[in-house]
C-alpha cells in the first residue's frame, strides 16, 4: 500500500504539472490531495452501491457514477466523449484481432495514439476520429429521448450544438494548455505530453482497486468501465483543486505585493522590486497545503438552491460530503 501511494504522489505531481503548476510540489501537499481523492471516491461508491441498492441490485453501473455528476453537464459531456471513443478504439481492436485491420475495418493503428483526450485528463489515450470509425454516442436512461420508443434521427449538427454548450470548460483548458506550450522546446514538450498520460487506473487496475476500496467500502466487482470512469473523475478532482488552489496562491501574491512583504518586514524597509534575473514567481513557489485547504474549502461551497432555509436550526444535522 505504501508503494501504491508513493506512485499516486508521482502520478498526482504530474497532474498539477498538466493543470497549470511548475513548481516541485512537496510530499505534504500531494498526500493531502490524495487522501481528499481517495475520500471522494469512498464517497461516489457508497452513493452508487446506495442507487444499486434502490434498484434492487448489489452491482453497481456506469450509470449509478454519472447520475452523481448529472448536474455537471460539462463533465458529464467529457466523460461520454471519453466512453464514445473507448467504445470506437475497443471495436476497432476487435475488428483489427479478427483481420480486419489491414483494409476497410480500420484497426487500432489508424488511431493516432499519441493525441490523448481534449480535457487533457482522462488517463489513458483514447484516440482520434477517423474516417473509418464513428464515434458512438452513449445514451442515459434519464435523457428524455430514452422516454419514449420512437427516436428522432440524429441531425449532422446536433454534435456541434452539445459541444458548443457543453464544452466550454474543455476549449478553456485546450487555450491554457497552448498558452503554457507556447515557449517550451521539443524536450519540454516531450515531458509535458508524458504528464498528460498520467492517470491513477492506466495499467494500475489491481492497485487502483484496492486503493479505492473496492471489498471495503462496496462490495460490488467493478468492470473496466466503472475502473474508467472513476480514473477519469480522480483527474478531474485533482485537476479542480490544482486549478482553485493556483487561484488561492495568486490571490494571496497579489495581496502580499500590494501591501510590501509580510507584516514583520513592514514598515522596515520597501520591497525590492523584481530584478532581471530573479526567477518567476511560480518557480519559487508552488502552491502548498494551506492553498489546497483553501481551494478544497471553496469547492464543498454549497450552492444557491442548497442554502434554502439554511438559516433555521438543524439541530446535529451535518451538511453531507460535496462531490467535486
Amino acid at each position: 500500500m505504501a508503494d501504491t501511494r508513493a506512485k499516486y504522489r508521482t502520478e498526482i505531481q504530474q497532474m498539477m504539472f498538466v493543470s497549470g503548476e511548475t513548481g516541485d510540489v512537496s510530499s505534504e501537499t500531494t498526500t493531502m490531495i490524495e487522501n481528499i481523492v481517495q475520500q471522494q471516491v469512498w464517497e461516489m461508491l457508497r452513493r452508487a452501491t446506495d442507487l444499486a441498492a434502490r434498484r434492487g441490485v448489489r452491482t453497481i453501473s456506469t450509470d449509478d457514477l454519472i447520475f452523481l455528476i448529472r448536474h455537471d453537464k460539462a463533465k458529464v459531456s467529457r466523460l461520454l466523449t471519453f466512453l464514445s471513443w473507448k467504445d470506437v478504439r475497443k471495436s476497432a481492436k476487435d475488428s483489427d484481432e479478427k483481420g480486419g485491420g489491414g483494409g476497410d475495418a480500420g484497426g487500432v493503428d489508424d488511431f493516432d495514439l499519441a493525441a490523448n483526450d481534449p480535457t487533457l485528463g482522462t488517463g489513458p489515450s483514447v484516440g482520434t476520429r477517423n474516417s473509418k470509425n464513428k464515434k458512438a454516442k452513449v445514451g442515459l436512461p434519464w435523457d428524455v429521448s430514452s422516454f419514449y420508443s420512437e427516436q428522432v434521427p440524429e441531425r449532422e449538427d446536433e454534435e456541434d450544438e452539445e459541444a458548443e454548450e457543453m464544452n466550454a470548460a474543455t476549449l478553456q483548458r485546450l487555450k491554457q494548455a497552448d498558452e503554457r506550450t507556447k515557449g517550451m522546446n521539443a524536450e519540454e514538450y516531450l515531458h509535458f505530453s508524458e504528464c498528460r498520460q498520467a492517470s491513477f487506473t492506466f495499467r494500475k487496475g489491481k492497485r487502483f482497486r484496492e486503493w479505492a476500496g473496492f471489498g471495503a467500502v462496496t462490495d460490488s466487482k467493478p468492470n473496466d468501465d466503472i475502473v474508467d470512469i472513476l480514473g477519469f473523475l480522480t483527474y478531474e478532482i485533482v485537476t479542480l483543486l490544482t486549478e482553485e488552489a493556483l487561484e488561492v496562491k495568486a490571490a494571496e501574491d497579489a495581496l502580499k505585493r500590494e501591501s510590501g512583504g509580510d507584516e514583520e518586514k513592514r514598515g522596515r524597509k520597501r520591497r525590492r522590486e523584481p530584478g532581471l534575473f530573479d526567477p518567476p514567481e511560480e518557480a519559487r513557489t508552488p502552491v502548498g497545503p494551506k492553498h489546497i485547504q483553501e481551494a478544497y474549502r471553496r469547492l464543498q461551497k454549497p450552492d444557491l438552491k442548497s442554502r434554502y432555509m439554511h438559516h433555521i436550526p438543524k439541530g446535529n444535522w451535518r451538511r453531507p460530503l460535496k462531490l467535486i
